[in-house]
């Protein structure tokens, strides 16, 4: 039998966008003589629907959509996730047809409230006593067709275990339909599940995920399969649709064994990030990206993945130099702008800067005598976060008066600076979207000589990937962090919820985990008002992070 595993792209919201496209796939399956097309979760309303799921008339009319793909493009058999409800109750659910006709619905039983998921807000889950098979016939072959819903899959915390349930039940194979979401080195997680299971339950397991970007996530696609002996015969693209046709013997339970895809991690997070931004383009209606280009490593790695994402005749450069900025770091962001072919500006913001301290003088010291304060005691860092301030004013400037371009600013800001507070809110934190606002700083640097490994020419300058980094608001001015420290340090904070205590423990001076840790916790409120930025890791900033702006746990 012929299994066709469509990995699409759907876009959330888009019901008739996403209905097309799901038409256009069985046709293509129809033509490769597929006899079974299998669809990813909820893939008519796009993934995740969130607060959507609220209102009503979606609701209706994804199901409706289903109702019609099927009486018109039904004859062959497939499965589709959609959203089903009964009453008031909503469903993540999956549709069995065949023959024009809906033989059968399977529900997701078990539902994600970690990270970035928050199902159990929306759906009911089945019940562990209705997991069952469903009997299917195509070329005169019956089977037992197991249908799971992506966290099925993942059952090592819960007390129901989805496969089980089914192989016990007499499943001849097992379809998992998905929606996860990538993070780095995520495929090896997968693979290994289906593997272990299959070969557990000697049952073989279609695992159809989706592709593409959605706000902050990623779905990377690589959709797999592995026969009854847990032998990898099938794997889809990485970030690419594809439609995936395995010949399978059904009987024995086995196909043709295939190798699996070479692997370059940094090439991985690269890809993602592109995804992500070209996807978030796309779909919001974005058409040219503009980045400040201060010729420093991480802004001249966003302009790369923009230039990647968008094309180097949809990316704006602008350099902004006030009096503190070093002549290599505007010959480096000129030098990197030629090299990508891309439109590039220089605005001096100096006159600006001192305007805007001019301008101030007088009320500044109005309040000050109001208030019995001295000038002595102003926080001189005032005078450094006019200069950011004042150059995400100019961005913002752009963007909004050529309305015809249609511009989003790109935030460049990396999740080391983003987790110390190292940023200035309204500055250098303004933008759109963060493009590697995921990306720890030892990343960066790693992502940067990716870029320039892949095409064999030095795309970033050598001075960018050597020079000390600096935001250059006042003279001899350096980052205060030895990032080789404080950016492992920072993921262990984030990503592993590591206390203080462990990370002394693990060797790491107590001095700079103190300070780590306060700066991590003080700085939650700017998070709250940063942009979106692309996930590809376990745990990020954004949808996924909840924590409390007043919060006085020390650690």
């Amino acid at each position: 039998m012929k299994i066709a595993m469509a990995q699409i792209n759907t876009t959330v919201g888009d019901l008739d966008g996403n209905t097309e496209k799901i038409r256009e796939y069985m046709n293509y399956a129809k033509k490769n003589n597929a006899d079974l097309i299998v669809f990813p979760e909820l893939a008519i309303t796009g993934y995740p629907p969130q607060d959507l799921l609220f209102e009503n008339a979606f609701v209706k009319r994804n199901k409706e959509l289903l109702e019609e793909i099927i009486i018109s493009e039904g004859d062959i058999a497939g499965i589709i996730g959609f959203i089903d409800y009964k009453g008031r109750n909503l469903y993540n659910a999956a549709a069995i047809f065949m023959e024009n006709e809906l033989i059968g619905v399977a529900y997701k039983t078990l539902l994600p409230t970690y990270d970035v998921f928050d199902e159990a807000r929306y759906f009911i889950p089945t019940r562990e006593e209705d997991i069952k098979p469903i009997l299917m016939k195509i070329n005169e072959t019956e089977f037992n067709l197991g249908i799971e819903i992506c966290e099925d899959l993942w059952d090592e915390d819960y007390d129901i275990k989805v496969t089980d349930c089914l192989a016990e039940k007499m499943a001849d194979i097992i379809v998992n339909i998905s929606a996860s979401p990538f993070y780095a080195e995520k495929r090896f997680e997968r693979e290994h599940l289906l593997k272990k299971k299959s070969k557990r339950n000697k049952v073989p397991i279609f695992y159809v995920n989706l592709v593409g970007g959605q706000d902050e996530l990623v779905f990377d696609g690589q959709s797999l399969a592995v026969d009854s002996s847990g032998n990898l015969i099938a794997m889809g693209k990485q970030f690419e649709e594809d439609l995936i046709i395995t010949d399978i013997d059904l009987e024995a339970g086995s196909a043709e064994k295939i190798e699996s895809f070479t692997y370059n991690k940094e090439q991985e997070m690269y890809d993602a990030l592109a995804l992500g931004i070209r996807d978030y383009f796309r779909k919001t209606g974005f058409k040219k990206a503009l980045i400040g280009m201060s010729g420093g490593i991480d802004s001249s790695l966003t302009t790369c993945i923009a230039v990647d994402a968008l094309g180097k005749e949809n990316v704006i450069g602008v350099s902004m130099p006030s009096k503190y900025s070093s002549d290599h770091s505007k010959t480096d962001a000129q030098k990197l702008a030629e090299n990508l072919g891309i439109c590039f500006v220089q605005i001096p913001i100096q006159g600006i800067v001192n305007t805007y301290q001019k301008t101030l003088e007088t009320p500044l010291e109005e309040i000050r005598k109001r208030f019995g304060t001295e000038k002595e005691r102003d926080d001189p860092v005032a005078d450094e976060n006019i200069q950011p301030r004042t150059r995400g004013n100019c961005l913002m400037d752009i963007s909004n008066r050529l309305k015809d371009l249609k511009i989003l600013v790109l935030n460049t800001g990396n999740k080391t600076e983003i987790a110390l507070g190292y940023c200035t809110l309204y500055g250098d934190m303004t933008g759109g979207i963060g493009v590697i606002g995921d990306v720890s700083k030892l990343e960066v640097y790693k992502l940067a000589h990716y870029v320039n490994e892949k095409v064999g020419k030095k795309i970033i300058p050598h001075d960018v990937l050597v020079k000390k980094p600096s935001a250059e608001l006042k003279e001899n001015q350096f980052d205060p962090f030895d990032f080789d420290i404080v950016s492992p340090l920072v993921d262990e904070i984030i990503e592993n919820r590591r206390s203080k205590r462990e990370l002394i423990e693990k060797g790491y001076p107590k001095e700079v985990v103190e300070d780590t840790y306060r700066r991590v916790r003080h700085a939650e409120y700017k998070r709250w008002q940063a942009p979106p930025c692309i996930k590809i890791t376990p745990k990020a900033f954004g949808i996924g992070w909840k924590m409390p702006i007043v919060n006085r746990y020390s650690g």
